[in-house]
């Protein structure tokens, strides 16, 4: 079966999208890894005494309890954004690929039909 040219283009455009939405998926993962770790952070926090320890380059440090609850609470706001913004970019992906499979589907048929 001859694939026409454009529909060639239509699937190897497909495939671009499929990759792109894979790399979207496996990073928002990992956004998704570190927001746990800052929520389990947070809830060991607020359980905690008021003598706290951050790692920072390799070493621990003393650190203060409020402020390290206001970063690990800054830290999460920005990681959810990030997972949302990344959670729009999967639908938008999600959309243009279904249109172009459908498209190729129905180029495919009509080549069929000839």
């Amino acid at each position: 079966m001859n694939i026409e040219p454009e529909t060639n283009k239509k699937i190897q455009e497909l495939q671009i999208l499929e990759q792109n939405l894979q790399n979207l998926i496996m990073q928002k993962q990992s956004v998704q890894i570190e927001l746990n770790e800052s929520l389990n952070a947070l809830e060991e926090l607020k359980i905690s005494d008021d003598e706290v320890y951050k790692v920072l380059g390799g070493i621990m440090i003393k650190a203060d309890k409020n402020k390290l609850l206001n970063e690990l609470n800054e830290k999460k706001k920005i990681l959810d954004l990030r997972i949302s913004s990344i959670e729009k970019q999967e639908k938008i992906i999600e959309g243009k690929t279904d249109l172009l499979r459908r498209e190729i589907n129905e180029d495919i048929s009509k080549n069929i039909k000839k």
